[in-house]
């Protein structure tokens, strides 16, 4: 790979992503860019290309934590650095990877030289190397919640804070702030997406001469790339110098009264929460002033800024695409623009030839309109208004020997036929689900696991590397030998077998991945939309416990992959509200399939453990002993040690029990949608202590249903786990 950066110049289209990250170059107290887009769309090109365009900065030698020498950190950790030698060097780019560690970010306790020499020493971390500089995040989604909390917090405030380990240390933290992300690989929060100043969303353009001047470019760069650089030297270094002359400009921009209450306006006006876009708007309209070289803030600086820091605002739920309404944006706007100084009005001249038949108050007829008298056309009786005649009178009369039209009759859809999708009912708040035991997956928020952020446990002895230093549980075993090992001095004496390393116990992720019966038995008794409106929930609920999921629906012949186990819920919501249904019941296909599918996923990912969420209400058609089928498909997953939970759909007064039978097959829990609530564990409590069978028993392989020893104890629980 060459050390030549891709010219930021030299890349093609997306003006609103190279705004973004040219504003926060002008001014990162924006609070960067989230960028947001397809996979192959030069994403991480951009940002890369951005940092060769910061200007160098001046730092004092020998401090690890890039102090200006115009103004030193009184805090730095490394002294006040007064009368220190300064030196120039180019802004950092920091790159920080998927599987990063919290000690990695802000540093920790500098063990070697704790344990060896017995004194106190601060590393630093990842945001001490990136201050006065870019920090970028590529596939921030995919990083772990506290993680992304932690570094937002510090983009927010300018300053790390570090207290863990008797180290107790405070630095200057102000960088560029730059994630991207694909949205089919998962969402961030909501809360998370807030912390971001501004958002942009990109696409690959779908032009040929522009697709074809990316390719043209791209090869040229690969085949040469100090030669590419050369042909884009001159633009890039005029577009550094405007960054450096709007940066100078930037503290004469004066934010005007009435832009100021445009922003606010605006922000009240789209419903968004908090002060903080209100902030953000208001720092990137006055950067859009600099950058366009006005020591003014205007209502197009204004109408830009709400574009890039309020679509990601205005989400209201997961489910909900980041927006904004532009014809709402500009009748804000204008309803709040500094309204225009009044012109004088001139005085009327009399009217040298009046109206011989009357003023406006006169009798006459006005402008060829019909008077009172009838003088003009009158409308056709049969005219149904002004959008024009009836149907009859617009096809003309029909003939005599037409046949008259016959009333369809409205029939209940056949089981047999495909109908059209229906509309999800509203979401709720569902119980937890959980895998029993305790797993090592991806950290998130569903069953019990060992992880890396939870509260300690316990204390091992290390498997493989040391990740995790014990402290005191290593002093604890190497305490008893110093004498024997001849210590002459403060430091340790260690050897190999006293170290220990921390056991965190959390929550991880799961692969939820569902089976939903499609048939037509679902659209019969007309239960898709409350069916439908369950997996809603279920899908929300693990977009909040950041599980992968995954959907099979079977119907008529067969079972389908509708959602390849992915980490887009908001894909999965989708493929639910387009499923249609209709024809026979193959349950066993679908059980199969599951069975197949997790398989696979076993083997790419073999530390997430499923959840298998069956949607059926028990009937299994297609075949003589379809039934049978289907018990011994569940018997197979059964044998796997899958955790399953059997949402029960049937509903009427006489009722076959099926689902129920299948969950006892599969080891399930077995819950109905009535159950499925929140809001409803109580109600269970008298009539389950297993996870949803009537007889208390939850069998191995099950997913446990958290429920309580009281009412008030399940709903605040359910509160929780929401």
């Amino acid at each position: 790979m060459s050390d030549v950066r891709y010219p930021f110049t030299a890349i093609v289209g997306m003006a609103d992503l190279r705004l973004g990250l040219l504003l926060n170059a002008v001014s990162p107290a924006v609070g960067g860019v989230l960028v947001r887009g397809e996979k192959g769309t030069a994403k991480s090109t951009m940002v890369r290309a951005l940092a060769g365009l910061l200007p160098s900065i001046a730092t004092v030698d020998g401090c690890r934590f890039a102090c200006d020498p115009a103004g030193p950190d009184p805090q730095c950790p490394d002294g006040a650095h007064t009368g220190a030698a300064a030196s120039e060097r180019p802004a950092r780019l920091v790159e920080l990877p998927v599987g990063v560690s919290e000690d990695r970010i802000v540093g920790s306790l500098d063990l070697e030289r704790a344990l060896a020499e017995g004194v106190k020493a601060y590393e630093p971390g990842l945001l001490a190397r990136a201050h006065r500089g870019v920090l970028y995040i590529d596939e921030v989604n995919l990083l772990q919640d506290h993680v992304v909390d932690l570094l937002l917090d510090a983009a927010a405030m300018g300053r790390s804070y570090v207290e863990r380990e008797g180290v107790s240390v405070r630095h200057a933290a102000r960088f560029l702030l730059v994630g991207t992300m694909n949205p089919e690989e998962g969402e961030l929060r909501p809360q998370l997406l807030d912390r971001f100043g501004l958002t942009v969303e990109i696409a690959a353009t779908r032009e040929p001469v522009e697709r074809a001047e990316v390719v043209r470019r791209r090869l040229s760069y690969d085949a040469d790339p100090a030669a590419f650089a050369d042909r884009f030297a001159a633009d890039e270094r005029a577009l550094a110098d405007r960054i450096t002359a709007a940066r100078e400009l930037l503290p004469q921009v004066e934010l005007t009264d009435t832009a100021l209450r445009q922003i606010t306006a605006v922000c009240a006006a789209f419903e968004v929460d908090g002060l903080r876009a209100d902030i953000v708007m208001a720092r990137t309209a006055v950067a859009l002033a600099a950058w366009a070289g006005r020591t003014e803030v205007l209502a197009e600086d204004v109408r830009k800024a709400a574009q890039l820091a309020l679509p990601h605002r205005r989400r209201r739920n997961p489910f909900d695409a980041p927006g904004l309404d532009e014809e709402q944006l500009d009748q804000v706007l204008e309803e709040h623009a500094e309204p225009e100084p009044e012109e004088p009005q001139q005085p009327q001249e009399p009217d040298e030839d009046p109206d011989p038949e009357g003023g406006p108050e006169g009798d006459g007829p006005q402008d060829g309109g019909p008077d009172d008298g009838g003088g003009g056309a009158p409308e056709p009786s049969g005219q149904d208004g002004p959008d024009g005649p009836p149907a009859e009178a617009a096809d003309g009369p029909a003939p005599d020997d037409a046949p008259a039209p016959q009333p369809v009759p409205l029939q209940p859809p056949s089981p047999a036929r495909e109908t059209a999708p229906v509309a999800a009912g509203d979401p709720y708040r569902t119980r937890l689900f959980a895998v029993d035991g305790t797993g090592r997956g991806a950290q998130g928020r569903r069953s019990p696991a060992e992880t890396d952020s939870g509260h300690t446990i316990r204390a091992r002895r290390p498997r493989g590397r040391l990740a995790r230093l014990h402290l005191s549980a290593t002093l604890r075993a190497a305490a008893p030998h110093q004498l024997a090992r001849g210590r002459s001095s403060r430091a340790l004496v260690l050897h190999k077998d006293d170290f220990r390393e921390q056991v965190r116990q959390g929550r991880e992720s799961n692969l939820v991945l569902f089976v939903v019966d499609a048939s037509g038995s679902m659209a019969a008794r007309q239960r898709m939309t409350a069916v439908k409106g369950a997996v809603l929930s279920l899908l929300m609920d693990a977009y909040q416990r950041r599980d992968k999921i995954g959907m099979i629906t079977f119907r008529g012949a067969g079972a389908e992959l509708a959602l390849p186990p992915t980490s887009s819920v908001e894909v999965g919501a989708a493929r639910l509200e387009s499923l249609p249904t209709g024809g026979r019941t193959p349950l066993a296909a679908g059980l199969l399939r599951a069975h197949e599918v997790l398989r696979v996923e076993r083997l790419r990912d073999p530390d997430r453990r499923p959840l298998l969420v069956v949607v059926t209400d028990g009937r299994a058609t297609g075949a003589r002993d379809a039934v049978a089928q289907s018990h011994r498909a569940a018997g197979l997953l059964a044998g796997q040690g899958v955790a399953s939970v059997v949402l029960d759909c049937e509903s009427g007064p006489v009722r076959l029990g099926l689902a129920r039978t299948l969950a006892d097959r599969l080891r399930a829990t077995a819950v109905t949608l009535d159950e499925l609530r929140a809001d409803g564990v109580a109600s269970l409590v008298r009539d389950s202590r297993g996870g949803g069978h009537r007889d208390g028993h939850r069998p191995s392989g099950s997913a446990s249903a958290s429920a309580s020893a009281s009412a008030s104890a399940s709903a605040s629980a359910s509160r929780k786990a929401a």
